[in-house]
């Protein structure tokens, strides 16, 4: 229990000076986040307030009890497993960049197959389902910076990359989401919908932004945090469902969780829009843990510098239809603000 001397110092000390430490404290931590990537900045001319500082700025996910991701210890990497006589991955390919051949790539095994380059003779293996030999679809263009191809950025297909037991080195072509952030980022005040996040620098379609992290969670863990938060709380939400390949016949347990309210990156103040100009993609840097994977943030088309980034929190791939609710469910879902010509007018639904 504060003393009364306490109290007493607390009832003449202007709140400006408690601002002000609050501030500089975010703002310190803002500038370690960045220590090791592109410039990360702050802007607010609305107030004086800085985000809550019970968060804390990670670079990776942090693995929470009861998850079991593949270790990277039992990862297959390119260029090791062909059998002898067979073409592979080298990492002298592409002007020794490597992995320049998404076909003979181990990594790009259940990338999309490339239907346009099949021979008569592949026809029938793609039929059946047996896309080991098959051309793939290789990710990024080679340009400066890499961009998503737009098939990927269309079909919303898994992304592979290769991983620390492939042969070829840190500047494979395919190696860009575990690069890191190269691009700088401001959070910044909006005037209805709190922080935000934009880029001062114009960004390509498909390039790549960030990835959005946190604790990767179970689902029942993640269902006791949204039990004590209490019904009707207002209270905002991080959660982030691994829920990709839920469908898929090699995952038959319940998809993990990724939480980034106490620990995270700047992705958590990316807003929500009806038409977004960002869009969230799978990336696995291991084909066979369908459970861990990235989550990385690409744009979704050409965005001018100092634009607002945004993406849709109600993103449903694969065609899903939205869902539809009844008078008394639409009174308790959350307005959107988003301003979008096409605005839903829900947040969530």
């Amino acid at each position: 229990m504060p003393t009364p001397s306490m109290v007493n110092i607390a009832s003449r000390t202007p709140t400006t000076q408690a601002a002000y430490r609050i501030s500089n404290a975010f703002d310190l931590r803002l500038k370690q986040a960045a220590a090791n990537s592109a410039p990360l900045s702050i802007d607010n001319n609305l107030d004086s307030t800085r985000p809550s500082l019970a968060f804390n700025f990670i670079t990776k996910s942090v693995i929470g009890a009861g998850v079991q991701p593949v270790t990277s210890d039992v990862m297959i990497g390119c260029g090791h497993t062909r059998a002898k006589g067979q073409p592979q991955c080298r990492p002298d390919m592409g002007q020794a960049i490597g992995c320049e051949y998404a076909r003979v790539c181990e990594c790009m095994e259940l990338a999309s197959v490339d239907e346009k380059r099949l021979k008569p003779e592949e026809r029938a293996l793609f039929e059946r389902g047996d896309y080991a030999t098959l051309p793939k679809r290789f990710p990024y263009q080679a340009s400066n910076p890499p961009v998503l191809q737009s098939f990927y950025l269309d079909s919303r297909a898994p992304i592979y990359e290769c991983n620390p037991n492939c042969n070829c080195g840190p500047v494979c072509k395919t190696r860009c989401v575990q690069r890191g952030r190269q691009v700088p980022l401001e959070i910044f005040k909006t005037e209805n919908r709190g922080w935000g996040l934009r880029c001062p620098e114009n960004l390509r379609r498909g390039q790549f932004i960030d990835t959005y992290v946190g604790e990767i969670i179970t689902s029942a863990e993640a269902d006791r945090r949204e039990a004590l938060a209490g019904p009707g709380t207002g209270k905002a939400s991080y959660f982030y469902s691994l829920d990709k390949f839920v469908d898929d016949d090699l995952l038959d347990e319940d998809c993990y969780v990724v939480d980034g309210e106490f620990m995270g990156n700047v992705t958590r103040f990316i807003n929500h829009s009806c038409e977004p100009n960002c869009r969230q993609y799978t990336v696995s840097y291991n084909k066979w843990d369908r459970k861990v994977y990235e989550l990385a943030f690409f744009a979704w088309q050409n965005i001018p510098a100092n634009t607002e980034l945004t993406f849709d929190y109600m993103d449903r791939e694969g065609g899903q239809e939205e869902e539809s609710l009844s008078k008394e469910e639409i009174s308790e879902v959350q307005k959107c603000r988003c301003g979008a010509k096409k605005c839903r007018g829900r947040l969530w639904y």
